[in-house]
């Protein structure tokens, strides 16, 4: 274990170096992200204030400001560029220096990418926690921290973060096949966001469709994080939803194995 952390963490230092190189690109992006946040606020002030029930599905007002910041942050804490890098790599054909090393393909990518997040994590994880909190304090009067969900939601969002990478991974396979990706990969992104909760809360859906919804990977990337923290998945329903996420990790890892051995192949007849 020892040795294979000392062959991987250069590939977490490089992406760190990555950020302060490019610092121009983060803080646009995240400017662009909370911007998206402020506008998801607006937008569902205008549902709220035009209907005369100060619950709706589940969600007051106050609630669903709480859920925007948190998915907000969740998003960010969870995001993966997987997709769209190892896309890349097989257009242009740099896969092949991956290919090449005595090293796992999935690894590099996996610890790069840690590498590219823990300066964001750093820099906006604490504020926006804490934020979260002031709001959750000044809207109930009484201090809401409490220090068992904010565990067990780091922890989901671990998860979700493996499962978001996995499942990209598997997805920027897909260029092996139809070349170039950036057009499906906005299309993946919409739909993920939509199915995910970012858009609309899971709750809000037809009986049904929630349940179908909950039950597909992409629930645990986003919804499950955030209703942990805000109380409303307890005790055996807790459970259930962070062992689906452990499902759901095991079956993209698995797959990004499969479809890794099968896009190989597909390579060496193309002469890579």
């Amino acid at each position: 274990m020892k040795r294979k952390l000392k062959i991987y963490l250069p590939f977490v230092n490089a992406g760190m170096q990555e950020v302060a190189t490019y610092r121009v690109n983060w803080i646009f992006f995240m400017l662009g992200e909370a911007l998206s946040c402020f506008v998801t606020y607006f937008i569902w002030a205008a549902v709220y204030s035009s209907g005369d029930k100060e619950s709706m599905n589940g969600f007051t007002m106050p609630q669903m400001i709480v859920y925007i910041v948190l998915m907000f942050l969740t998003g960010t804490i969870i995001a993966s560029d997987g997709a769209y890098v190892v896309g890349e790599e097989i257009r242009d054909g740099s896969i092949i220096m991956r290919m090449i090393k005595p090293v796992s393909y999935n690894a590099t990518f996996l610890f790069q990418e840690l590498g590219n997040k823990l300066p964001t994590e750093i820099a906006i994880a604490a504020p926006m926690i804490i934020t979260v909190e002031v709001i959750r304090t000044m809207i109930s009067g009484v201090l809401q921290f409490n220090a068992l969900s904010l565990i067990l939601y780091l922890f989901s969002c671990a998860l979700a973060y493996l499962i978001s990478f996995y499942f990209n991974i598997c997805f920027g396979f897909t260029a092996f096949v139809i070349k170039y990706l950036w057009g499906a990969n906005m299309m993946k992104n919409v739909v993920v966001g939509f199915l995910s909760g970012a858009v609309v809360p899971l709750s809000f859906l037809p009986g049904v469709l929630e349940k179908v919804f909950l039950f597909l990977p992409f629930a645990s990337l986003n919804y499950t994080p955030v209703m942990i923290y805000m109380g409303k998945y307890t005790g055996a329903q807790l459970l259930y939803y962070i062992g689906l996420q452990v499902f759901w990790v095991l079956f993209f890892f698995g797959l990004s194995k499969l479809l890794w051995r099968i896009s190989v192949k597909r390579l060496s007849s193309q002469g890579g």
